[in-house]
């Protein structure tokens, strides 16, 4: 059977990993299957009991078919770490009525769990986490999570991780109060409050709750679970004070409460789980003071307060002198004003993550002198000034891979070249925007992935040395007062660079003609003096969803051949001398993902033609979750405007209702006549409407969202009557308005060239709100996917559920 059962499926190898059932050979007479590996039998039957198939490479479709449920005298089966291409978990798992142990976690199954599972009364341990990977959920709705904790009742291990179960914690969860150790219910969207019978399981030593929808405030028959080593409920939407009973848990070393609504002060109590090492309650709203008792967790390698309310001054030094294991700090984005001494040092621990952000510090810390260890060091925010001293520059420098120094007023540092770029090989962020550096741009280590220098006053050229960083991924020198020409490498000296931002500077010259990036995603030169062509090069970037040429002097016709970009949603070339008419698309429609464009205040002429319109079909989504832009950021508005600048003529186009995304629509201080076409009150987002100041006539649209917009809305329109003004619509008004012969999807927005489809300040704007936080954005990528903060307690749980298992 087990032969059989490898025939079923494929086995991939990979250079020279062997997966276990490779070695499985059925060339010699009498064969003993009980040698093979991954294979376990009964020394007295012969029975095969045992089947680890684990990190096996098996790929295929899991039936009810499969010989594997034949072998009925199974009592532990690992199949993780597969992929069974989505299949659900066969009915036919109730054959296997002897397991006690099963896993099935991380290997593609999808689907609803069968009720079969429930017959299984026999396991203590079930994981069936990690299904997701890209597939449909794995589901357990029917049966239910309460029909397992009923049925179930001999379970030490419970691991549902990413399983969809969108319900409450049943209470009967009590049920397994004499043997569940390890609980992990995370990701599985659970909502409600946390059932106070939870305090029953005093056996539980490990319980991860996070990422749910859970709410309300945490039961103080918590303070009972007196077995916990790890209490992980971050991301979620409890509120409240934090119970005192929290400092009951007495052998906990996991505490993590971070992304919550907690609030009021943090319980002194925290100070008595002496064995407690890791402490995170970052992003809740807790105020007062931090308690003095922390200091007493001198076992503390890991204290995480950032993102809170916490407030008043504290003497780092003194902290620090008592947690001298600590390994991660992080008291980020507070109220807090510490007090650091520059002399004296009072840590011996070398610390890997420093987060300081917005701490009201006035000088670089005393403490780091010795750190040459550092990971992650943060100090932006802060109100540090002058010169960056020598040795800050020297600390960690075969180590850091962030070093976070913007929103200061630091006016440059101690050594002409301040980072040695002599290092380890690890990609290295340097973000030095928003202080008042002078000069040229410092020279960052040569494996700098992410360098950003936004918001000085830095002079001179874009140095030479600039294509030699060939590991960049993002290059941010805008706001400032460089000059100069722009090196033909920028467009392909890096292949993994995504955002190139230029904006806000003095370059001059034309636009370098050779890109051939394929990782491209925003290239912004808007507000400087480039002149020239658009470079045809261009459509090579095909990953690009932002280009913004805008304020500039390119001299050039539209280029409709951007159209081809595939992923292109912005495209601003306002106030430059564009020329020429668009003219009708001739060829199946370009710019297929388009959101926003802004053509305003060149020298276009013509009509816009109706075509163009029916080609964006991305501004006419109706499903708010289709929307996205630059990696899954989902936009929060769709917006038209004009506020006059270039005066628009003529109807308002009923083809507007198309866009139904659109929140906001602002024609005010123009030229427009005729009607507002009824069916804008399909516009069901619209929570701002202002055609003031025109010259429209008829009755104002009644109904859904235009019950809400008052007299400041139609001003200055002569011609209008309804609600919300006082003058009343004749009988006569409302028909013409009724059928008002207005401009439709199949006609030509008869305006001006020089209006724009969108603009800052003035022309049509059809569009998102936008916005990059490039030195938040990429702290926390950083600290969360790249130096794997999380990564460290998964392994944790994995050792300490091996040692139950």
């Amino acid at each position: 059977m087990l032969l059989q059962f490898k025939k079923s499926l494929k086995i991939n190898e990979y250079g020279s990993y062997r997966p276990k059932p490779a070695s499985w050979n059925s060339s010699e007479q009498d064969v003993d299957c009980c040698s093979w590996d991954g294979v376990e039998c009964n020394e007295t039957t012969g029975h095969v009991i045992k089947l680890d198939l684990s990190n096996s490479g098996l790929h295929g479709t899991m039936i009810s078919g499969n010989s594997l449920f034949h072998l009925v005298h199974l009592k532990w089966l690992n199949l993780a770490h597969n992929c069974f291409n989505s299949s659900e978990i066969p009915s036919a798992i109730k054959n296997l009525s002897e397991l006690s142990y099963l896993n099935l976690s991380g290997s593609s199954f999808s689907g609803q769990i069968p009720f079969e599972i429930l017959e299984l009364s026999k396991l203590v341990s079930l994981d069936l986490s990690k299904n997701r990977n890209g597939h449909p959920f794995l589901e357990l709705q029917k049966p239910s999570l309460e029909n397992l904790f009923e049925k179930l009742g001999n379970l030490k291990i419970l691991d549902l991780g990413n399983v969809k179960i969108a319900s409450p914690i049943p209470h009967n969860l009590v049920n397994l109060s004499n043997s569940l150790t390890f609980l992990s219910l995370s990701q599985c969207l659970l909502r409600g409050k946390i059932p106070s019978s939870l305090g029953n399981l005093t056996k539980l030593v490990h319980m991860d709750l996070s990422f749910n929808e859970l709410s309300d405030k945490l039961p103080a028959t918590i303070g009972n679970l007196n077995s916990l080593e790890v209490l992980d409920l971050s991301t979620n939407n409890f509120s409240s004070e934090l119970p005192s009973s929290i400092g009951d848990l007495n052998f906990i070393d996991v505490l993590d409460l971070s992304s919550n609504g907690f609030s009021g002060e943090l319980p002194a109590s925290i100070g008595n789980i002496e064995p407690l090492e890791d402490l995170s309650v970052s992003r809740c709203s807790f105020s007062g003071q931090i308690p003095l008792s922390l200091s007493n967790l001198t076992r503390l390698t890991e204290l995480d307060l950032s993102y809170n309310n916490f407030s008043g001054t504290m003497e780092l030094d003194m902290l620090l002198s008592k947690l001298k294991d600590l390994d991660l700090l992080y008291l980020s984005s507070n109220k807090l004003s510490l007090l650091t001494k520059t002399t004296i040092n009072t840590i011996s621990k070398k610390l890997s993550y420093v987060g300081l952000r917005s701490c009201n510090i006035t000088e670089f810390p005393g403490f780091l002198k010795n750190q040459d260890q550092l990971l992650m060091l943060d100090l932006s925010s802060n109100r540090i000034k002058g010169e960056v001293p020598g040795w800050v520059m020297n600390i960690s420098v075969e180590s850091l891979t962030v070093l976070n120094l913007s929103f200061n007023f630091l006016t440059g540092f101690h050594d002409q070249y301040p980072i040695v770029p002599s290092r380890s090989g690890y990609r290295f962020t340097l973000d030095l925007s928003s202080n008042n550096l002078q000069g040229p741009l410092p020279v960052p280590p040569i494996d700098t992935s992410n360098y950003l220098v936004s918001n000085n006053s830095l002079t001179g050229e874009i140095p030479t040395w600039i294509c030699k960083l060939n590991s960049l991924m993002v290059l941010d020198l805008s706001y400032n007062n460089l000059s100069g020409n722009l090196p033909q490498c920028l467009g392909s000296f890096s292949p993994g660079l995504f955002i190139l931002q230029l904006s806000k500077n003095k370059f001059s010259g034309s636009i370098p003609q050779t890109f051939f990036n394929g990782s491209l995603k925003m290239i912004d030169l808007s507000y400087n003096l480039l002149q020239g062509r658009i470079p045809r090069s261009l459509a090579n970037c095909t990953t690009l969803e932002f280009l913004n040429l805008g304020n500039n002097q390119i001299n050039d016709i539209f280029p409709s051949w951007l159209g081809t970009l595939p992923d292109l949603q912005v495209l601003i070339l306002r106030a430059n001398n564009f020329h020429g008419i668009i003219g009708n698309v001739k060829r199946a429609c370009g710019f297929s993902k388009l959101r926003i464009i802004d053509l305003s205040n060149n020298e276009f002429v013509g009509k816009l033609p109706s075509n163009f319109f029916q080609c964006l079909n991305t501004m006419k989504v109706v499903n708010r979750s289709e929307l996205s832009y630059m990696q899954g950021v989902v936009p929060n508005s769709v917006s038209i405007g004009s506020d006059g600048f270039d005066f628009l003529q003529g109807h308002i186009p009923s083809w507007l209702s198309n866009i139904t995304n659109l929140e906001s629509l602002d024609f005010s201080n123009n030229k427009l006549s005729g009607q507002i076409p009824q069916n804008l009150i399909e516009l069901t987002f619209l929570g701002f409407f202002n055609v003031s100041h025109n010259n429209l006539t008829g009755s104002i649209p009644q109904g859904n969202q235009f019950t809400l917009f008052d007299n400041s809305s139609f001003d200055g329109n002569l011609g209008l009557c309804g609600k919300p003004l006082s003058r009343k619509c004749e009988n006569d008004d409302s028909k013409l308005n009724e059928n008002a012969d207005v401009p439709d999807s199949k006609s030509s927005f008869a305006l001006d060239w020089k209006m724009a489809l969108i603009g800052y300040s003035s022309g049509l704007i059809v569009g998102v709100n936008l916005g990059l936080n490039f030195s938040t954005g990429i702290q926390e990528w950083f600290e969360e996917k790249i130096l794997g903060r999380r990564s460290k307690r998964r392994r944790r749980k994995q050792r300490r559920r091996s040692r139950m298992e």
